[in-house]
């Protein structure tokens, strides 16, 4: 990625890039870093989250940033579709895969498709995500499962690797969330998630009894 950028800077030409982003916080850095180089489409498809409500706050947040945060290039939002039907059916049967095992797996293969998909339709020449911002996301995985949606067929969108988090782009995104206020959640997104983190803290309360 850092090589493609380096190449655009230097060429002078102005891609389009359809970004899958999963929450305000995390798109914060990527978005900062990426608008330097790219026009973006900012694409919030997270069937995942739950419930509603926390759905909302999220989009809310990522309306904001993107409202109040300077950028070199255009950077546009575009709303997926919201049904959580849609993660449900890919997760049946790995509901008590721990964080990160093969459950994660089928959620970014969900949400990846769905970007690929729309980046063609949007005519984007790029396609990316901000999971891999997150130190408890498996970058290696999610530049496998993205490289490999396409073929290398004139037309379609390719994929943009990264590992986001790396080169201080973590702690970017953790001054950021605070420079612009941004509500920054427990948990990645799931029901499964909401309830690991809630048995997290009781454990962690007990410890500190």
């Amino acid at each position: 990625m850092d090589v493609l950028v380096s190449k655009l800077a230097n060429d002078g030409k102005v891609p389009k890039l359809f970004l899958h982003s999963c929450c305000a916080p995390c798109s914060s850095y990527v978005l900062e870093y990426l608008s330097q180089y790219f026009e973006i489409i900012d694409f919030f498809y997270n069937p995942n989250i739950s419930p509603k409500e926390e759905y909302e706050e999220r989009l809310s947040e990522l309306k904001r940033l993107i409202k109040e945060q300077p950028h070199k290039y255009n950077v546009t939002l575009v709303e997926g579709r919201y049904d959580e039907r849609e993660f449900l059916d890919v997760a049946r049967g790995l509901e008590n895969e721990p964080e990160g095992g093969a459950r994660c797996k089928e959620c970014f293969l969900l949400r990846l498709n769905e970007t690929a998909k729309m980046a063609k339709e949007y005519g984007a020449d790029y396609f990316a995500t901000t999971l891999t911002i997150s130190p408890l996301k498996n970058a290696p995985l999610l530049n496998e499962i993205g490289s490999s949606i396409f073929s290398a067929d004139d037309g379609n969108p390719i994929y943009l690797p990264s590992d986001f988090k790396k080169k201080g782009g973590y702690a970017r995104s953790i001054e950021l969330s605070k420079e612009y206020g941004l509500y920054r959640q427990n948990y990645c997104g799931c029901v499964f998630s909401k309830r690991d983190a809630i048995i997290r803290e009781k454990q962690k309360e007990q410890r500190n009894d």
